[in-house]
Formats: structure tokens, C-alpha cells, sequence
């Protein structure tokens, strides 16, 4: 089952994904996709419909961020063996945590805002996971049981603001628009197999990025385990799975985003999110 929410921002509606990829408005059924909708029992009883009898949703509209309302937005760091090495850093012995801030999630095709005094503006595409039962010190073989769904997850990111401004990651992290989400909530039964997923990036029609699941240091299930053992994770947080070799910051020499750039990124099976790269506007 694919889910979504379409409208604009602020206000958008639950939908589902039919057989044939048309968009079908859920509202009659749930107010929204959010950690109300995300328990087993909902999604049970959301994936009993027959799409064919809701009212169908312009493929005009624009689609939002797929899950509304999230509270923690967790992100793993360096967890492809490849994109580490790009980087110069060691791999990792455990897992590298950090919270992206929600006010950075924003529609899989809205614009992404260059940051004033942004110079260097990256890439990476990344499996998300999206929390659907409560896990507190969850273990990696009860972990699928507290996961709604997978979605694509752009971590965009600002290399100076992350690296050279002092402290940790999350200057760079967390600008806004810096968290596109979606298209779509896959449920786990349609995802395939979670540990070889393809996923790009191709910057203005060249691929930067050409990696897969495969290759992580950490797989899904066990990043949900860890990551509950710091902090209690509940219906609707996201933890984004970190992103394999190809990042800007690690070509030679490197290769940032700017004005008028456009970003496609793919997770296969989880869709395709698109991006132009905007100046934020100047202080009034």
C-alpha cells in the first residue's frame, strides 16, 4: 500500500495509490497521515478498501510530505561503507545519530531554498524508515513489528554550516526545506527486499549518486533497535538510513548545489521526488 497526502501546504489530504498510480482521496476514511493513522489496526483497515470506489485526486495537485505532524526526524550518519571512505572518515563501530529539525520537511517536488550565505549546498538521497508502534528498547527481531512504512528521504545539506561553524552536524542539517519527504509511505509488503534497494541522484540530468542498500554498514531493522535504546520512538518520528558514495563533498574537486540546479532522487520502489534549487529571499 502506497499513501500520501496531496494539497497544499498546510493543508492537505490523506490518499492512497491505486493499482493504475492514480491518486484516490482517503478522507472520508482517516483525517490525515499521521502517527493516528500509522497502528497496524488503521492500516489494516486502510488496505481493505477498494481504491476504485474513492473519488480520484487531480495528478495536478501537489503532493506534501507523506506523513503529517512528525515529532523526531533521526538521522544516521556515514553508515555506507563508500560514502565514508569519500569523506576521509573512519567507519563507524556504531551507529552515528542525529536529529534533522521537522521545520526542514517539505513536499518531495517542493523547491529547496539555497540558504542566505550558503556556499556549500549537497545532496543525498536516503531510505527512510517511518515509526508506526511505540519502541522503547525494541530488539532488532521485534523491530519490523513498530515500522508503518519506508519513504524516499532527502538529506539535504550545507557543508560549511555542517563542518567549518563549530559544534555538531546540525547546522547543516536542518535549514529550511532541507528534509523533502515522499512521495509516498510504502508499507513494508510492497517494499521488496529492504536490503537491495537501488537509489540515485542525477544533478541537472547526471547521475552524482548510483548506490544501494545493500551496501550498508547498518541495516534498517537494527538502526530502529539502536536508536531506541537513546530515545523512545513513537508513531510518525522518521529515521533517515544515510546515504551511499556520491555526495558533492567528496568529488575532487567538490561539486555543491546552486541557484537554478535541479535534484532528482529515487529510492526504487518508494518513487521519485524532484527538486529546483531556490535563493532564499533576502531580509527584509
Amino acid at each position: 500500500m502506497k499513501l500520501a497526502r496531496i494539497g497544499r501546504p498546510g493543508h492537505e489530504k490523506p490518499a492512497i495509490v491505486d493499482a493504475d498510480g492514480a491518486l484516490r482521496d482517503l478522507s472520508a476514511h482517516v483525517p490525515d497521515i499521521d502517527a493516528t493513522t500509522l497502528s497496524p489496526d488503521v492500516l489494516a483497515r486502510l488496505a481493505a478498501l477498494d481504491p476504485r470506489q474513492l473519488p480520484v485526486i487531480a495528478a495536478s495537485e501537489r503532493i506534501g510530505p507523506c506523513v503529517a505532524g512528525v515529532g523526531k526526524f533521526v538521522c544516521i550518519g556515514l553508515n555506507y561503507a563508500d560514502h565514508a571512505a569519500e569523506t576521509g572518515a573512519k567507519l563507524p563501530k556504531e551507529p552515528i545519530v542525529f536529529l534533522k529539525a521537522t521545520s526542514a520537511i517539505v513536499g518531495p517536488n517542493d523547491d529547496v531554498l539555497l540558504p542566505r550565505g550558503a556556499t556549500k549546498l549537497d545532496w543525498e538521497v536516503e531510505l527512510g524508515i517511518v515509526i508506526g508502534t511505540r519502541a522503547c528498547y525494541v530488539t532488532e527481531e521485534d523491530a519490523p513489528a513498530c515500522v508503518a512504512g519506508f519513504c524516499v528521504v532527502h538529506d539535504v545539506s550545507e557543508r560549511e554550516f555542517q563542518l567549518e561553524r563549530g559544534g555538531t552536524w546540525d547546522k547543516g542539517k536542518g535549514c529550511d526545506t532541507f528534509g523533502p519527504i515522499g512521495p509516498w509511505l510504502v508499507t513494508p509488503d510492497e517494499v521488496g527486499d529492504l536490503d537491495n534497494l537501488p537509489l540515485w541522484v542525477d544533478v541537472n540530468g547526471v547521475r552524482q549518486q548510483d548506490g544501494t542498500t545493500r551496501d550498508m554498514i547498518f541495516k534498517p531493522y537494527y538502526l530502529v533497535s539502536y536508536v531506541s535504546r537513546f530515545m523512545t520512538l513513537h508513531p510518525g518520528d522518521i529515521i533517515a538510513t544515510g546515504t551511499p558514495a556520491g555526495v558533492g563533498l567528496g568529488q575532487k574537486p567538490p561539486r555543491f548545489l546552486k541557484t537554478g540546479d535541479v535534484v532528482d532522487l529515487e529510492v526504487a520502489g518508494l518513487g521519485h521526488q524532484r527538486q529546483l534549487i531556490v535563493a532564499e529571499s533576502p531580509a527584509p
